[in-house]
């Protein structure tokens, strides 16, 4: 299957490889997710059946959770080409009509970081998704002329980690939307199981389900872990994951039972200790912690909040009492004298 585009530039050359290496070719194959693989498949078998197209689709979530390796299972499942772009990659109109001039007949385009095209672009990509045409202006000034150049229908992928910046008319040309959520413990023991069996690694289910336990609910995080224990296991284990090599690997890494890394701490002992559980606002916290104030709040916090560590209120962040006992840190009702003097 022909294959081209540009990856998104913030993953390591070796990690988009490694996820390469791993990712499911089919539907079946695809761990967890099951009303959207339901919803999929059944819309794959129509177009398949009907020789057409398949509607549009727009995939959401968190990152790390399998949007990118379904946009590739759908191209497989359907037996066409896929041609793969970004959101910021395409930063002109005539990048987009260069791309779609190329489109053939039912083939997949996939667009990662949708909700990060230039208002300029997407509007010219409604016409390529409602009507399958895109307008070339000829010429400047007065004497400029519009032409419409037809395009084979194909199937639009997007995908976005920020739902809510995806315009009304962006949303309504998408004939599927479809939300990818964490996984379970039991789902990602069969990824990291699946994984470990790609790699040429032996796991077993004790050490795969610590693997899974701390891997926030992600695919990708499972995968990371379970390629540094696997370095581990080889080095000082004999090559064999068991669960006692998986938590001196994952502790040494500094990933607690929870997941939680380095940053995940010093945001909530930030948020704990230096402003006394909050509210604090999320700048605030990004400068505290220098870290962008997106990445926390697209990578970090969700996480955070499904534990029952952190609150989203109307004047900031607020640190629950869960938390409070989790890190150790005594809760202050009164600042501590000469802190303001």
């Amino acid at each position: 299957m022909r294959e081209k585009g540009i990856a998104s530039a913030s993953p390591l050359e070796g990690d988009l490889q490694f996820e390469a290496a791993l990712r499911p070719k089919r539907l079946d194959d695809f761990t967890g997710q099951a009303k959207l693989k339901e919803n999929l498949s059944i819309a794959i078998e129509a177009a398949r059946k009907r020789g057409e197209a398949m509607d549009h689709v727009l995939l959401y979530g968190p990152p790390g959770l399998g949007k990118t390796t379904l946009a590739h299972i759908i191209a497989n499942e359907l037996g066409v080409d896929i041609d793969l772009t970004s959101g910021p990659v395409l930063q002109k109109k005539l990048d987009l009509t260069g791309m779609l001039s190329n489109i053939r007949e039912r083939q997949v385009f996939f667009v990662d970081e949708i909700h990060r095209l230039l208002s300029d672009v997407e509007e010219m990509f409604y016409s390529a998704l409602e009507d399958f045409r895109v307008d070339i202006v000829v010429g400047q000034g007065p004497g400029a002329r519009t032409h419409s150049l037809p395009i084979p229908h194909f199937t639009a992928i997007g995908a976005t980690t920020r739902m809510g910046m995806i315009s009304a008319p962006m949303r309504g040309r998408f004939g599927l939307l479809l939300r990818l959520n964490h996984y379970d413990v039991s789902e990602l023991r069969r990824i990291v199981e699946r994984s470990a069996a790609l790699l040429g690694v032996t796991v077993d289910l004790e050490g795969a389900e610590e693997i899974a336990r701390r891997a926030r609910g992600t695919p990708r995080i499972a995968n990371r872990l379970l390629r540094r224990v696997r370095d581990y296991a080889q080095v000082r284990a004999q090559g064999h994951i068991d669960l006692a090599v998986a938590r001196v690997a994952l502790d040494m890494l500094e990933v607690d039972r929870y997941g939680l890394d380095e940053v995940d701490r010093k945001i909530m002992l930030t948020i704990l200790e230096k402003y006394t559980g909050g509210p604090v606002g999320l700048n605030t916290i990004a400068a505290s912690v220098d870290e962008e104030a997106d990445t926390i709040e697209e990578v970090y916090e969700p996480y955070l909040m499904q534990l029952g560590f952190l609150d989203r209120t109307m004047r900031g962040r607020r640190a629950t009492e869960l938390a409070f006992q989790y890190f150790g840190v005594s809760r202050r009702l009164e600042p501590q004298p000469g802190l303001f003097e």
